[in-house]
């Protein structure tokens, strides 16, 4: 019989042990009446569950029941006496019948017990309140009875309860976990997973059970040692009514068996996230070979231009995203592998190393599988960058190609045809790079097969293959093509760099004969002082009439060849019409004044030979001079020359140009006049000897 179940009747203190004893260490029962009518079967109830809870030997010792009549009448006391025989007539040895103030008759009811002692097995008393003490100790007697002993009913009550629901629990606990315990010791792994104890878990939490057991023991080594002088309920719950020992026992026992269903929960529980992590590993697993490996496998070719390539990288991006959720759980898995393994049981270690090395060789190889295809759809976003640069740049070319050529001068070309090598090296440079590009790509096209999982990828790979060389040979093509027509166009090119220099050479031409020929007059101007020096200056003359001559036939040379690039050019030049009369009129200029000049010149020498011969004969060989005809002969020579001096060079058009300046022309003439004096002055002297000749 539990309290809680009676907790009603229990409540209204029909009896109860107060933990006081007799001078036998017998325990004391209390049986307070009241005025109110008490039930019997109430109170047959109480003392049935008061007299369960001390121990045999506790029992043996016999009980002392005080029934306090002195608030109820004598018959429900003779009632309540006459009960105790048959609730505990072996356990009871005295009965106290307190009596109250105004006596009962006295005759009737000692008369009344002394005559049932017999049949009843136990003395009955009848005493009052205050002689109580003559068979009880006032320390075991409570204050209603004017002793000492203190007792809340509602505190035991309490207590008592708290003390049947650890032993309820405790002792329900400790079935449960004896056969989970029990459970999990069976032999083999496999009766271990069929035990439905395995997958039993306590009613009650065991902490809070043991939580109660503790501060119930607490509770009750606290009364054992403090008693009433702590001020502390003294209760039948002490070491002699078993509930101290019982407590402990028990609590040994729930920590025991806690202890081993701990370990089986850790178990449990490892094997629980045992199985958890190879779920999880297999779904990892089963995702990265079936729908992972498949979104790769579907995912071969490298796109025809930049944009799908983009698009490509696009998708295979939105297929990274999936893959790293799983990413994330292979490491979540990762780590809680590792945990496990360092907690070093030995019966998982095989399994666990195997679970981690079959999930990190899936990712590893899935994670490869990405990247490679991530640097194949980045190797061909790149070659076909590469292809469009190139393209652009070869249209770029086309179109400089396919524009006619009008330079204003030959520097212009020049640039142009700069530029057009610079175009046509970085499309070389452009197409290298392709290539290398295009060779990077076939490489690792033919890596593919590699990760394929058995699949033939070798038409897929032909596609991208064909795709690869058709664009490297397309622009081999159409970069050949621009080369035969900058080939074309450089030699046009040159060929105008020719004219224009053959052009500008022959009008230079034109200005070093123009030069020359304001050099001959300006500055070729002297007749020289004798013979001699005429002769030289003579001879100076036809070298610079040589040099004259090979410059205009240099520009001669260059203007046919202007003619010629014209006619290749199929073009009129812009400068050859008016270059060569002009080089003719000069010419035809500077031929005049040379003639002029080495008449003159010629002229000077005859006049000086002349002169210098007759002056350098010696006087006394008269017959030298016979013929005066050479006197007038040089005389006339000089005057000639002198009136040569002050005529201009005429031109064919008419034009006139004189030598040098009037004052160099009149040094040259007074010069001329001097040695025309020393020959007329010589004439003179030869005369004189004639004349006086006839007179002697």
């Amino acid at each position: 019989m539990e309290a809680s179940v009676i907790l009603p009747i229990l409540k209204k203190k029909l009896a109860f042990l107060s933990g006081g004893k007799d001078r036998r260490s017998g325990l004391i029962l209390t049986i307070p009446l009241c005025l109110e009518q008490t039930s019997m079967d109430e109170l047959s109830v109480t003392l049935d569950y008061l007299l369960s809870i001390p121990s045999e030997k506790c029992k043996a010792r016999g009980f002392t029941v005080i029934v306090d009549g002195r608030k109820s009448q004598w018959n429900v006391v003779k009632t309540v006496v006459l009960m105790l025989q048959n609730v505990v007539p072996a356990e009871v040895s005295l009965v106290c019948v307190v009596k109250p103030d105004e006596f009962w008759d006295k005759k009737v009811t000692h008369f009344c017990f002394w005559k049932e002692k017999d049949r009843l097995g136990f003395e009955v008393i009848l005493v009052s309140a205050n002689k109580l003490t003559r068979y009880i100790e006032p320390c075991q007697l409570t204050e209603d009875f004017g002793g000492t002993l203190t007792y809340d009913h509602m505190d035991w009550l309490n207590k008592r309860l708290v003390f049947e629901k650890f032993t309820k629990e405790s002792t329900s606990l400790l079935d449960e976990l004896a056969l989970i315990n029990n459970g999990s010791d069976k032999g083999t792994q496999q009766e271990r997973e069929r035990s439905i104890d395995l997958n039993f878990l306590p009613s009650v939490d065991p902490e809070t059970v043991l939580q109660t057991g503790h501060e119930l023991l607490s509770e009750l080594q606290q009364r054992r040692f403090n008693g009433s002088d702590g001020g502390v309920s003294w209760s039948p719950m002490d070491d002699e009514l078993l509930a101290q020992p019982q407590v402990m026992k028990l609590l040994d026992s729930l920590r025991e068996q806690y202890t081993r269903y701990q370990e089986v929960c850790r178990q449990r529980s490892k094997r629980t996230q045992l199985e958890e992590i190879q779920q999880k590993v297999m779904q990892v697993v089963n995702w990265l070979e079936g729908p992972g490996s498949e979104q790769l496998r579907t995912q071969w070719g490298i796109g025809d231009s930049i944009r799908a390539s983009q698009a490509l990288q696009q998708k295979h991006e939105e297929i990274e995203s999936q893959h790293s959720e799983w990413f994330a759980v292979y490491v979540e898995l990762n780590q809680q592998i590792a945990a496990l393994l360092n907690a070093g049981d030995e019966e998982d270690l095989v399994e666990l190393k195997a679970l981690q090395q079959q999930l990190s060789d899936v990712c590893y190889r899935q994670a490869s599988q990405l990247e490679f295809r991530q640097n194949l759809l980045q190797a061909a976003l790149e070659f076909h960058s590469v292809a469009q640069d190139l393209s652009q740049q070869l249209d770029g070319l086309l179109g400089m190609l396919c524009v006619d050529v009008a330079p204003a001068d030959g520097a212009s070309i020049q640039q142009t045809l700069k530029l057009l090598e610079e175009k046509l090296k970085s499309v070389d440079l452009g197409l290298q790079g392709l290539r290398e590009k295009g060779q990077s790509l076939l490489d690792q096209i033919s890596n593919q097969a590699s990760w394929a999982y058995g699949k033939d990828v070798t038409i897929e790979n032909k596609e991208n293959v064909d795709h690869i060389q058709g664009v490297m040979e397309d622009m081999q093509l159409r970069k050949q093509r621009c080369e035969d027509m900058v080939d074309v166009r450089r030699l046009k090119m040159l060929q105008m760099v020719q004219l224009f220099k053959c052009e500008e050479d022959a009008a230079q031409a034109v200005e070093w004969l123009s030069e020359l020929l304001d050099a001959l007059l300006k500055t070729h101007i002297r007749l020289g002082d004798d013979a001699q020096e005429t002769k030289v200056l003579l001879e100076k003359h036809r070298k610079f009439v040589d040099v004259a001559q090979s410059t205009y036939d240099y520009g001669r040379q260059l203007l046919q060849a202007t003619v010629v690039l014209c006619q290749s050019l199929r073009c009129t030049s812009r400068s050859s019409g008016d270059t060569l009369p002009r080089l003719n009129r000069v010419w035809k200029q500077f031929t005049v004044t040379s003639e002029e000049r080495v008449h003159r010149l010629e002229t000077a020498v005859a006049f000086h030979s002349s002169a210098e011969k007759i002056l350098q004969e010696c006087p006394e060989q008269p017959e030298a001079f016979n013929e005066m005809e050479q006197f007038d002969e040089i005389e006339a020579v000089g005057k000639s020359l002198l009136d040569r001096l002050t005529v201009p060079v005429v031109y064919p058009d008419g034009s006139e140009q004189y030598f040098g300046s009037p004052s160099d022309m009149a040094s040259a003439a007074e010069h001329i006049r001097e040695k025309m004096k020393l020959v007329s002055l010589k004439k003179q002297q030869l005369r004189q000897p004639e004349a006086t000749t006839p007179e002697s």
